[in-house]
């Protein structure tokens, strides 16, 4: 098993997936925040539903208005 870290990865998906998880998350969070449902953890092998208390507008995820660049 490699033990490099994975930010060092040459492939740039692979380097940039740890930024696309953190930000998949914040939107689960805030989704749940809006539409008052939980969000289904696991930590140390038990399931937890953690209800997110709702977020300032201004604090959501911002992303680069130029949207995803198509690779094919």
């Amino acid at each position: 098993m490699n033990k490099r870290p994975i930010e060092t990865a040459r492939d740039a998906d692979l380097r940039l997936s740890r930024q696309a998880l953190l930000r998949a998350a914040q939107r689960a969070r805030e989704l749940a925040a809006r539409t008052g449902t939980a969000v289904v953890i696991t930590r140390s092998g038990v399931l937890e539903h953690i209800h997110p208390a709702p977020t300032p507008v201004s604090a959501g995820v911002h992303e680069n208005p130029a949207g995803y660049v198509d690779k094919a």
